[in-house]
């Protein structure tokens, strides 16, 4: 009985069903996703030596500066995360811990997964198309693109494939470029109407901009707080809720007009 043995080995023979327990939950996966800043992307410029976007049935412009669409990588679905994998991020500003059914659809494998996610993508740059035509007024029947980007998926760089198709074909729309030589980054999905939806990892997507030389980050208003979070020095952050707000911002930004611009 223990009453009968010395206190210390009482005391230690009682802690041996807490140590177990522990080292179950700290090695037993968690229902979350490990996320970390990922790669950006010019879609005014090449992808494994093709265009990005590329516009026939009406004249573009030749370009300057860079329009970057972010990403963030996470853990795969099928990535089994521990406490310690959830501790060690919880404490980097460089790592975000998601909910995994935030990140992935629920019961799907990594093939589906991949799948959706390109699914996603393709509706995103058909938006992106009409938005960017309707809002110079051009028609889709005679003005064609064709967007090209490898190996990412979902629709968050909506915003930023409209801005593309707008820059190269109308730039400032009084012949200077949208981005006025600046490398400018940003995030967001896009409906055909042109209004901007929210996505998810903000702050690991400035992380990367910044990373990559942008200095004006255009980020969809609800989520001004969570860009805000780990705001890198020197990255300007523009709230848009419409593709027009994105574009008026810009040319405000290239005009010098600094107090016609919204910050977050």
């Amino acid at each position: 009985m223990l009453s009968s043995l010395p206190r210390h080995r009482a005391l230690a023979l009682c802690a041996l069903p807490v140590v177990a327990l522990f080292a179950v939950v700290g090695l037993a996966p968690l229902p979350y996703a490990i996320a970390q800043p990922g790669t950006t992307a010019d879609v005014l410029g090449k992808d494994k030596g093709r265009e990005i976007i590329t516009i026939t049935g009406a004249p573009v412009r030749p370009t300057e500066g860079q329009l970057r669409m972010t990403t963030i990588v996470a853990t795969g679905p099928s990535t089994e995360v521990d406490l310690g994998d959830v501790a060690d991020a919880w404490f980097r500003t460089d790592r975000a811990v998601l909910p995994h059914d935030s990140v992935y659809p629920s019961g799907k494998s990594d093939a589906e997964v991949e799948k959706h996610n390109l699914g996603q993508m393709k509706e995103s740059q058909d938006a992106a198309t009409l938005a960017a035509l309707g809002y110079l007024k051009l028609s889709p029947e005679q003005v064609k693109v064709s967007l090209h980007l490898a190996d990412i998926g979902g629709p968050s760089a909506g915003l930023l494939f409209s801005l593309g198709i707008v820059d190269k074909l109308d730039g400032d729309g009084e012949g200077g470029d949208l981005t006025g030589g600046r490398i400018v980054a940003g995030t967001g999905t896009i409906e055909a109407d042109g209004t901007v939806g929210a996505v998810g990892g903000v702050s690991l997507k400035t992380q990367a901009a910044a990373r990559d030389g942008a200095t004006v980050f255009l980020v969809p208003k609800a989520e001004c707080s969570d860009a805000q979070a780990e705001q890198p020095k020197g990255l300007r952050l523009v709230p848009v809720t419409a593709l027009s707000d994105a574009v008026e911002s810009l040319r405000a930004l290239e005009q010098g007009q600094e107090s016609k611009v919204p910050s977050c």
